[in-house]
């Protein structure tokens, strides 16, 4: 059972700050940082800053809370579950999976990269599967079993929404098309079709937006945090937290936490097909996503994993997505360099001002 609200909520709770830091008016962070605020302050950051270089042999006050995040994604086993504050061999043990699986400086401390990765909002599924590794930077990576839909070809997959489980603020038609075009990706690239209809009990994907404890054993947690999350075949459950703020059209929603809802129905059919995360920034199946930012595209990780289950779409041309594939990780690879070290001067920043205040 997942605890019932957000992690980064618990720890606020936890070390309440001695004064709150605010955000500079006007001031926006790099892409890859997610600085997530309450009432304004930048009480997150504030509160995690504690953490930030510790390694083997540390001892920080509420890290018993951080490694309840570690086994919530599936790096610190079951029996773990009564932890200390001590940084141990265990927990180095955690970091450096986590690190590795995500595509960060595998360190094996709380760096500045991995606490902003685990401030990030993310899906709900848990980290762990099969990985295939090929060309020594693609990985993407399974359910254990390797579970798929199984049909007599064509293979054709039903979906609906939940008459009573939706957000009044966007319309049936704008969820309807943004949910539609996640699906057409995927069909793009294999040789599946998918079929809306309107009898929710009998589709076999069911797509709904629920809060809090909605009877599957995964809670929702609020506001960020975890955003969505689906079960692997032939579940074909697909679920938004809805207390998310929704968008599907940046330039209407105003709100600093709105989601983009295409970016995570197009990460959550990849798990309702059968894929587990990747550990690829780029790729769709990665597990994390900004708010505001919009991510859709399938990626090279993304098509061979999937690809690998249910063959390829004989109309699909795998050149033509060589050739976006190399273009976009020439651009992110810059705007990586740049953005990570911004995370280092946020972070040390935020730890300067909780030692000025609380001492």
């Amino acid at each position: 059972m997942f605890l019932f609200f957000s992690y980064f909520s618990l720890l606020f709770f936890l070390f309440p700050p001695c004064s709150p830091a605010r955000i500079a008016p006007g001031f926006t962070p790099p892409e890859s940082i997610t600085v997530l605020t309450v009432n304004g302050t930048n009480d997150t950051w504030h509160n995690l800053a504690r953490f930030l270089d510790s390694s083997k042999g540390s001892h920080v006050s509420g890290m018993s809370e951080l490694k309840k995040y570690f086994h919530r994604f599936g790096y610190l086993p079951v029996s773990d579950i009564d932890f200390t504050d001590t940084f141990d061999a265990r927990f180095e043990s955690a970091v450096i999976e986590y690190q590795s699986k995500l595509g960060l400086p595998v360190t094996g401390k709380l760096d500045s990269n991995t606490l902003s990765q685990i401030m990030s909002p993310r899906c709900g599924v848990r980290d762990t599967g099969h990985v295939t590794q090929f060309h020594a930077t693609r990985r993407y990576a399974y359910f254990s079993g390797q579970p798929r839909w199984v049909r007599k070809t064509p293979v054709t997959l039903t979906y609906a929404f939940s008459p009573e489980n939706t957000i009044s603020y966007l319309t049936t038609e704008e969820i309807r098309a943004v949910v539609d075009r996640a699906f057409t990706r995927w069909a793009a690239v294999i040789p599946l079709r998918f079929s809306e209809i309107e009898d929710y009990v009998s589709a076999d994907i069911k797509i709904g937006f629920y809060g809090g404890d909605h009877g599957d054993g995964e809670p929702f947690d609020g506001v960020l945090g975890v955003l969505a999350h689906a079960f692997s075949p032939t579940s074909g459950k697909l679920h938004f937290d809805a207390a998310e703020r929704w968008a599907v059209d940046f330039g209407v929603e105003r709100s600093k936490v709105a989601v983009d809802l295409e970016s995570v129905a197009t990460h959550e059919i990849g798990h309702v097909l059968g894929l587990a995360h990747s550990s690829v920034k780029e790729a769709i199946m990665y597990p994390s996503l900004s708010p505001r930012n919009k991510k859709v595209e399938l990626k090279l990780d993304d098509v061979k994993g999937v690809q690998a289950l249910y063959g390829s779409n004989p109309n699909f041309s795998l050149s033509a997505l060589l050739a976006s594939d190399t273009s976009t990780n020439q651009a992110v690879g810059s705007r990586i360099r740049t953005s990570s070290k911004w995370a280092t001067s946020i972070l040390v920043l935020a730890s300067s001002l909780w030692w000025c205040w609380c001492i």
